[in-house]
């Protein structure tokens, strides 16, 4: 069932629970992540990148290195938000399409590449590092609307021992763990009132 923004924004949750045996499956997840390809993200460098979780087995060790949360075993699927800090070495590639298609020049290519790849070496490890994890960031959050859109529910998650993760996903150190998603059929008998908003004149100020 379709939403407009506004409902899609008050409708979404973070699920404290899901139902178990709701199967997703990879075409489904597939139609979320084509909409959150979409996203933006730094000079276009796209440094998401995201490992779905689906095996029982697997997610049932996923489980023990989220601090046994019962959540991880009753989603359908658990998605990791992993940062690339070497993004923009990709440049090159990301960029060749502008230059096929004519959109930019030889040389204006060359510039693109360059200005991209010198900026963030001249950044140095720290900026690459919260640059993968303000992108991911970015992306996340779309793909819990993208999800909510398609009937799904989400929760963000970050009680996870990240090395732990790491290596049963065997995550290489280039990327940063930025959070973990459960996925699924929220268990609406397990739902918590919404948490207290803070009014708007209280997080914007206006210069």
């Amino acid at each position: 069932m379709k939403m407009d923004f506004i409902n899609l924004v008050q409708d979404r949750r973070s699920a404290s629970n899901f139902l178990a045996d709701q199967v997703i499956d990879q075409k489904e997840l597939n139609e979320i992540f084509e909409l959150v390809k979409l996203g933006p993200s730094a000079f276009n460098l796209q440094h998401t990148k995201y490992i779905t979780v689906l095996d029982p087995d697997l997610k049932e060790q996923v489980r023990k290195a989220a601090n046994g949360q019962y959540k991880v075993s009753s989603a359908s699927a658990v998605v990791f938000v992993v940062g690339d800090k070497n993004a923009y070495q990709q440049a090159p590639e990301i960029y060749e399409g502008l230059k096929l298609l004519g959109i930019v020049n030889k040389q204006e290519y060359d510039h693109m590449v360059n200005d991209t790849i010198s900026f963030y070496e001249s950044g140095g490890e720290v900026f690459q590092r919260d640059e993968a994890i303000r992108n991911a960031s970015l992306s996340a959050m779309l793909f819990m609307l993208a999800a909510k859109e398609k009937g799904w529910d989400t929760c963000p998650m970050i009680g996870f021992n990240q090395q732990e993760i790491k290596d049963l996903l065997k995550i290489d150190e280039q990327y940063e763990v930025v959070l973990m998603i459960t996925i699924g059929k929220e268990k609406v008998s397990s739902r918590k009132p919404r948490g207290y908003r803070k009014p708007v004149s209280e997080f914007v100020t206006y210069i």
